[in-house]
């Protein structure tokens, strides 16, 4: 994934709030993420369980930014994460979205938001897909990394979820994955095995750069604290 130059000053755009019962407001939406998570929470009880700390705390939009090692992270974060957050992933729409069986997996079970990267770029993609769910008072969970690390390493973070939750004026909250990678590694075979989330504090956008989010992420997934100075929380 190509790394997005993150400006130097953002405009945050206000963000409509929708109608009752448009689009993702709908109760039928609501429902929906219940009853996905409740399948999610079965599938990962059945793969080794999954502790979760942290508490969730924010309400409306946000950013979610979590670690990558596995398909098995949307999973587990489907499970972890409460059905108010209603989530959705952004992921390549020509992948997930190619094939029938990839498809319906993206879309019905996993809720993965599909991101064109034809056009203006990626990030006008992301931009374009994430604006009206993030209006809809939804979590946008983006992997930074932009791709599974294979050797259990979180790599640099790309700039693209900060300038996303600067342009919608939204908060971003950190979050570690760990185990997933022992379930269902890159390239390798299902097996049964633990896995934890870890949720942070929300953060203040437009005061935390990719890298600093990338130690918070580090620090949950490894139980300690960010050697950096400490990251501004949302109001």
């Amino acid at each position: 994934m190509t790394t997005i130059a993150l400006p130097t000053t953002v405009t945050a755009l206000p963000l409509r709030k929708p109608a009752r019962g448009e689009g993702d407001t709908a109760p039928s939406a609501r429902v929906a993420c219940g009853l996905r998570r409740r399948l999610w929470r079965l599938a990962v009880a059945v793969t080794g369980g999954m502790t979760v700390t942290g508490r969730w705390r924010v309400s409306g939009g946000c950013v979610v930014v979590a670690n990558h090692s596995s398909h098995a992270d949307t999973a587990v974060l489907l499970a972890a994460l409460p059905a108010t957050a209603r989530p959705v992933f952004a992921a390549a729409a020509d992948y997930w979205f190619d094939v029938p069986v990839r498809r319906f997996v993206a879309g019905s079970l996993a809720g993965v938001l599909p991101v064109s990267r034809r056009g203006g770029g990626a990030y006008a993609g992301l931009l374009a897909a994430a604006r009206p769910a993030l209006r809809a008072g939804r979590c946008v969970v983006i992997y930074p990394e932009g791709t599974r690390s294979t050797d259990g390493e979180i790599g640099e973070f790309h700039s693209g979820a900060v300038r996303l939750a600067r342009e919608c004026g939204v908060p971003i909250v950190p979050i570690a994955v760990a185990g997933t990678a022992d379930v269902l590694p890159k390239g390798g075979s299902y097996r049964r095995a633990p896995m934890a989330v870890h949720i942070g504090e929300p953060v203040d956008a437009g005061h935390v750069s990719p890298s600093q989010l990338r130690e918070q992420v580090m620090a949950l997934r490894d139980g300690g604290r960010p050697r950096n100075a400490p990251l501004r929380r949302a109001a």
